[in-house]
C-alpha cells in the first residue's frame, strides 16, 4: 500500500526527521550516511530527484543545530553565555535558542515550497523531479 502524502508534506515530515536526529546526533556527514540510503530511494521512488532529499535533509539538520547538545560548539556557546548570565547552562541556551530554531524551520520550509512551487531548479542539471528509468516501478 502506498502514501499519497504529496511532495510538501513529504518534506516536511522528512525536514522534522532531519530535526529529531539532529538532536542526538552531531555529525552532519554521518546522519546522511545512515538516512541517505533510505531516503534517497526513496524519493527517486516516489518521482522526486536525489537533490531534492539533500536539500530537504540539510533543512532539518540545520534548524535544529542551535539548540542540540550534541552540536561540537554547544559547550563553547554555554561558556560565551556564561559570561553575561553565570547561572545558565544547557535549558538556558536552549530556551533562549529555540524560538530561533522555530524561525529559521519556518522560513526555510516556506523558501523550500515557493521554490518547488515555482519549479525552480536546485543547481544547474539538477531538477525536482526525477524520472525512473523504463522498465522501473
Amino acid at each position: 500500500m502506498k502514501a499519497e502524502l504529496g511532495l510538501i508534506p513529504t518534506m516536511l515530515l522528512f525536514i522534522i526527521l532531519s530535526g529529531m536526529i539532529n538532536m542526538v546526533m552531531g555529525s552532519a556527514s554521518a546522519k546522511w550516511a545512515i538516512m541517505a540510503p533510505i531516503f534517497v530511494p526513496v524519493f527517486m521512488l516516489l518521482g522526486y530527484s536525489p537533490e531534492l532529499s539533500q536539500v530537504v535533509y540539510r533543512i532539518g539538520d540545520s534548524v535544529t543545530n542551535v539548540i542540540s547538545p550534541m552540536m561540537s560548539f554547544f559547550a563553547l556557546i554555554i561558556a560565551y553565555f556564561q559570561k553575561y548570565e553565570p547561572k545558565s547552562g544547557i535549558g538556558t541556551v536552549t530556551s533562549t535558542m529555540l524560538p530561533y530554531s522555530i524561525t529559521f524551520f519556518i522560513g526555510w520550509s516556506l523558501l523550500l515550497i515557493a521554490w518547488v512551487l515555482l519549479g525552480l531548479p536546485l543547481g544547474p542539471g539538477a531538477g525536482i523531479e526525477y524520472t525512473l528509468p523504463v522498465g522501473v516501478q
